[in-house]
């Protein structure tokens, strides 16, 4: 009965989809599929017993990497195969900005999108070769990102902008779209998550362009991670070894317990997350003894492997739920991520990198850390400060009143020095003259209806702050 009913939801969602003029046949088939496979509840069910630590061969430690050639001629060959594709689909509204998040000021006026420009242009300089930019956008950044990429007009970079799939919310009530509800605006759709990539880099026509320059790799990353740089080794190993996948991970610190980690299972290496622990195990999962590893979702993957795994219909991810809830009507969006697509490549690996490859702004408190003198900014690129000796950064944690990027920027007059802070706790009205100073533990806290101000040059460090008597 349950087949017969999911059958029946399908052919009626089928339906009413092919009467949305809004997207193609290739959107309306692709969200079919993922609805078919998700009602037919074929996800792979782990079996904890069978998990296995994956070995150096399959995770590689980045230190045991060959050196790659020197001489320029070899190295511009190496990149003359290399694409760079950044994830532009998100917005920064959770940091209170309007528009595409990769058009944040991170640094000296610098956004994310300049900073990943000129890294390139650098990169196509110094070895006179043509690595091109990719943007995959979604329907919420598409049009702000064409306005912003006419500004690099003059580069010698060649960017080009793809958009992923628009997919219809569902209605959970009776599985039907939420467009066809009079939802004509952009509330009735979504983008169905970065395991999207592939598809939209094959219907887009973008691969096969690619394939027909030449190109062989893809190296993918999130907009808002500032170290996702090109790197010359991985690449390299990548082509010597002929891996069609490799994922860069790197050695989980308590602030990572929820990312996904990589497993070997049944001879093949996958991504597990933790949506797909079972509730016994998730304690296990957390810790950093089985599990030492994340994913940072810089990934690299052989162009010709995408085009015939996405012909194929073989790219069958894990299917992530996400209900949401649109002017009190119950929605739900499925969504897949790039990094689970690990196991259908083959001779995938990871490469565990070091955390400086893994740098994401994902709130204001992060802005913090790559704004202030922990942090240098050369070629575009964001270099850690070597007069910090601690390998972590210090854990920052902010009230709401700092979340807001414009908020968080008019309350520092500038940006204290943190390079020996451990830990800083802001909560409540407080404002930061010039010049400041923060070392060890340092919590500030400021009484409900009271402005705190922290004076210019103050130096504080392992204080405790209530009020200004204790500065």
């Amino acid at each position: 009965m349950a087949a017969v009913a999911a059958d029946e939801k399908v052919s009626k969602l089928r339906s009413a989809v092919d009467g949305l003029d809004q997207i193609s046949e290739n959107e309306k088939n692709g969200f079919i599929n993922l609805v078919s496979r998700y009602l037919s509840g074929d996800a792979q069910q782990i079996e904890w017993s069978k998990i296995q630590t994956p070995t150096d061969e399959v995770v590689v430690p980045y230190d045991s990497l060959a050196p790659y050639p020197e001489d320029l001629g070899t190295i511009k060959k190496l990149l003359d195969k290399l694409v760079v594709l950044k994830l532009n689909g998100g917005l920064g509204t959770t940091m209170g900005c309007t528009g595409p998040k990769s058009v944040i000021e991170v640094r000296s006026g610098f956004t994310f999108l300049d900073l990943i420009v000129i890294q390139i242009e650098s990169l196509n300089k110094k070895y006179g070769c043509n690595v091109p930019l990719l943007l995959m956008n979604s329907f919420n950044t598409h049009e702000d990102t064409l306005k912003i990429v006419e500004k690099y007009s003059n580069s010698n970079i060649e960017i080009h902008t793809f958009n992923q799939s628009q997919y219809p919310r569902i209605v959970v009530e009776d599985f039907t779209p939420l467009p066809c509800k009079g939802k004509a605006g952009k509330d009735g759709w979504y983008p169905p998550g970065h395991g999207d990539v592939f598809p939209s880099l094959m219907n887009s026509g973008k691969l096969d362009a690619l394939l027909s320059q030449g190109k062989e790799y893809v190296f993918i990353a999130n907009s808002d991670n500032l170290g996702a740089v090109v790197d010359i080794q991985i690449l390299n190993h990548l082509i010597d070894h002929q891996n069609e996948y490799c994922m860069e991970v790197t050695p989980k610190t308590l602030a990572d317990v929820k990312g996904g980690t990589l497993i070997s299972y049944e001879g093949r290496v996958q991504l597990l997350e933790i949506a797909q622990v079972p509730d016994a195990h998730v304690n296990e999962f957390k810790s950093i003894e089985k599990f030492k590893i994340f994913n940072t979702n810089n990934l690299w993957v052989n162009l010709k492997a995408i085009k015939r795994l996405v012909e194929a219909d073989a790219l069958k991810m894990e299917i992530i739920p996400n209900p949401k809830e649109v002017d009190g009507v119950k929605v739900l969006q499925l969504e897949t991520a790039a990094g689970a697509a690990i196991r259908f490549f083959d001779n995938a690996i990871g490469i565990n990198v070091p955390r400086s490859r893994f740098l994401p702004v994902k709130a204001t408190s992060d802005l913090l850390l790559v704004q202030s003198d922990l942090y240098t900014l050369v070629d575009g690129f964001v270099i850690r400060n070597k007069a910090r000796t601690n390998p972590a950064n210090p854990t920052i944690e902010l009230g709401p009143e700092f979340k807001k990027v414009g908020n968080f920027l008019s309350r520092f007059k500038s940006i204290p020095s943190i390079v020996e802070l451990d830990s800083l706790k802001v909560s409540g009205d407080v404002w930061f003259g010039s010049g400041i100073v923060l070392k060890g533990n340092v919590s500030i806290t400021a009484k409900p209806g009271v402005k705190l101000e922290i004076p210019d040059g103050a130096v504080l460090e392992n204080k405790v702050i209530n009020g200004p008597e204790d500065i």
